[in-house]
């Protein structure tokens, strides 16, 4: 038995609390302590401090704990059963949304737990690794204007990037915008490159993302994310039978369940779970298994610390499936350096690791300088 004996969550931030914060500039992360020395670490991509609230709640009924308290005294080993016991024990206030994220968080950090117990990497207790690298598509946040996103993309090129996307921003708050960027971004990469782009939902409606998806079809684009929100299933089975281009979606789901319902019925090409929100590494593989039985490709989302871009390499290396993954151009200090060894994009691939657990040695100097108490 390897007990549980203390979860300890961590908010950091780069702006000020009062300040705009862009993605990657803010993160919570969680390392859960045990009697044997052994310290698993994880993360939600989410709002800190409600993470932090459903972990280090009170009990209200027993249908709404905290999640630290369910887990102190138990056997960190035991992985599933403790997942269950979060979720049946949250379910008031998780069950979804921020309470899974919690849960994702804590997960994450119990399989690096086992791995550094049995002494071998995360995806050696997933099955095995297929792969020694994983292709990477590099992803940024564009420029106002169209053409201060040329040196970006050249910048990738020079990277070695095959494959881009870019959201965020500007995007989707004007038609004519959009289309003058994805023009200077494809002109920029050339016709060989794969180039995306991700909506945030921002395109609002299925008829302007049917009208915009055929506008933008001279530029090859390789998939559309998020058009519009994820709830809106019909939305997307209308566009994935009328544009193109394939359809991708999902980041912002929770649990298998959320993503059996939208994979099943929304019909999109591509299905992107982020292993720090959808309910951790556990609940990834079910999700796994259910694109795969419903002819749905599986690329996580991922733009925050070099936690989870460890946590993703992981999985996909186990994943007979698992061969593109996302990596962030966030300058934050909080992707480049909050890892000390930080996974390293090399010509095109991220290598695997195959350190026990999930191999990352956080640098808690910078944690520190982060810190928000």
């Amino acid at each position: 038995m390897l007990k549980i004996t203390d979860i300890e969550v961590i908010h950091l931030r780069v702006p000020a609390m009062d300040a705009d914060c862009e993605w990657g500039e803010d993160a919570v992360i969680v390392k859960v302590h045990t009697d044997k020395g052994i310290v698993g670490i994880g993360e939600a991509d989410s709002s800190p401090l409600v993470v932090q609230a459903c972990i280090e709640a009170p009990q209200t009924n027993f249908y709404c704990n905290g999640l630290k308290r369910l887990l102190i005294g138990e056997n960190a080993l035991e992985i599933e059963r403790l997942w269950n016991k979060m979720y049946w024990g949250s379910n008031y206030m998780g069950r979804r949304g921020a309470g899974i994220h919690a849960i994702s968080a804590i997960d994450i950090a119990l399989w690096d737990i086992a791995g550094q117990f049995y002494g071998v990497p995360v995806h050696t207790l997933l099955g095995g690794k297929y792969r020694e690298k994983i292709r990477c598509y590099g992803t940024f946040i564009p420029a106002d204007k169209p053409e201060d996103n040329v040196a970006v993309v050249q910048s990738l090129k020079d990277q070695g990037f095959t494959s881009i996307k870019f959201g965020g921003g500007v995007m989707g708050d004007d038609p004519d915008t959009d289309y003058a960027i994805v023009k200077a971004v494809r002109e920029a990469a050339g016709p060989e490159m794969e180039v995306q782009i991700d909506l945030a939902s921002k395109w609002h409606t299925c008829g302007h993302s049917a009208m915009m998806a055929k506008r933008l079809e001279e530029f090859n684009l390789n998939w559309i994310e998020e058009p519009v929100l994820a709830d809106s299933l019909i939305s997307y089975e209308k566009l994935s039978r009328q544009v193109s281009q394939k359809i991708a979606g999902g980041e912002s789901l929770t649990t298998r369940y959320e993503f059996q319902e939208f994979i099943t019925k929304s019909n999109a090409d591509i299905v992107q779970p982020d292993i720090t929100r959808c309910g951790g590494i556990t609940e990834m593989k079910k999700i796994y298994d259910i694109a795969q039985m419903n002819g749905t490709q599986l690329i996580p989302h991922g733009f925050s610390t070099g936690i989870l871009l460890h946590a993703s390499v992981h999985f996909l290396a186990a994943c007979e499936q698992g061969t593109l993954m996302e990596f962030s151009q966030s300058s934050s200090p909080l992707f480049t350096s909050l890892v000390k060894n930080q996974l390293q994009f090399d010509n095109g691939y991220v290598a695997v690791c195959d350190k026990p657990g999930l191999g990352i040695e956080l640098d808690e100097e910078l944690i520190a300088k982060y810190r928000v108490n």
